[in-house]
């Protein structure tokens, strides 16, 4: 693994760590079990936690969070996003598969664990699954997906504050637009939204140009990416997991019509050179999710890890995409050498020198 200044960083950091979900010394906890093998899912991650099935950093446990309110039914291929303590789900479908599509807005508060159907103004998004999304300055932006037949290359804006859908039109001729895909994943600078793979049942895409659209001039834009040294550009591919740390994108794992990918990559925003890590994913695996805490660790949890048989999993990795700060690093330390910290009071705690942080991480 390197850090952003390119310095190498201590080789047991640059390796996938399987993690079981469990209760330390096999205990059993009240509400605390692993969710079953699953693909198609999305998940979200902040400095304590894996939503929504919770899974807690600090004590290294599942647990099924029981919510109310609002929820949405179509889920496999849906986008979601952390927005504050709101986790934002549009799209996706459900049982009949491809028939049974979603276009709304689902809003679950993380905190009082609630959910909430987001009541918009004008032309709503077509019924989709397997788009991507993005928040930028209040916007959530949504691009490609498909109804189960026909697959779309449109982008819709929502205004979180006004609630109102836009359909937009780039000032892109027709045939300059990205082809129409699904399962792609999306990064942005701020200024620019990025597509990265993704395709169709037939088909899916390369990374050797990546197509960027641009907020300022509303207008597609394809970029040439600069392959890696030895191994030239990542392998087309859907599917995949994508999370993003500052101006560096990662891709992990992915299908691209013949073999399950298993492969970890970082593509630079401000230079567009693609470097492939050396660490690989334990089980091949697409449709999978990932997600990346603050403080730069990325977690993959299921997936489809057998094409013929379709055989999902529910295991659950982490590894380290940036070097961790000092106190990340003591922190990791002393959860392994302390399991059962988690149950001392809070004033205990105080006075062992905890700070008021790090109990709620602990909490």
């Amino acid at each position: 693994m390197w850090n952003a200044d390119g310095a190498r960083c201590p080789e047991q950091l640059n390796k996938f760590e399987r993690l079981s979900g469990r209760p330390p010394h096999g205990e059993t906890l009240v509400g605390h079990r692993t969710p079953p093998a699953r693909s198609g899912h999305r998940c979200v991650a902040d400095n304590t936690n894996l939503e929504l099935w919770k899974y807690h950093f600090a004590t290294g446990c599942w647990q099924q969070i029981r919510t109310e309110g609002y929820m949405p039914t179509e889920l496999a291929s849906m986008s979601a996003v952390l927005h504050g303590n709101n986790l934002l789900v549009f799209g996706g479908t459900g049982i009949p598969f491809g028939e049974n599509n979603g276009n709304d807005v689902h809003v679950c508060n993380v905190k009082y664990k609630r959910w909430s159907l987001l009541n918009c103004r004008g032309k709503k998004p077509s019924r989709i699954y397997g788009q991507a999304m993005v928040i930028i300055n209040g916007f959530l932006y949504v691009f490609g997906g498909t109804t189960g037949y026909i697959y779309s290359t449109d982008l819709h804006r929502l205004d979180l504050t006004a609630r109102e859908w836009i359909h937009l039109k780039p000032n892109n001729p027709r045939d300059d637009l990205p082809e129409e895909r699904y399962r792609h994943e999306i990064a942005h600078d701020g200024q620019r939204i990025y597509i990265l793979g993704g395709g169709t049942s037939w088909t899916s895409y390369p990374l050797d140009k990546v197509h960027a659209y641009n907020l300022e001039t509303n207008s597609w834009e394809e970029i040439t990416t600069k392959p890696h040294g030895k191994t030239g550009h990542p392998a087309p591919r859907r599917c995949h997991s994508c999370v993003q740390i500052r101006n560096d994108v990662f891709i992990c794992g992915g299908y691209n019509g013949e073999v399950i990918l298993a492969d970890l990559w970082k593509l630079n925003l401000q230079t567009f050179q693609w470097s492939k890590l050396p660490a690989v994913m334990p089980e091949p695996a697409y449709f999978h999710c990932a997600a990346v805490t603050p403080a730069g660790c990325m977690y993959i949890h299921g997936g489809v890890v057998d094409i013929h048989e379709n055989k999902r999993t529910g295991s659950l990795f982490k590894i380290w995409l940036v070097v961790p700060s000092l106190l990340e690093l003591c922190w990791e330390k002393l959860l392994k050498a302390f399991p059962h910290m988690s149950s001392l009071p809070n004033l205990e705690l105080l006075n062992l020198g905890l700070t008021q942080e790090l109990i709620h991480r602990l909490k």
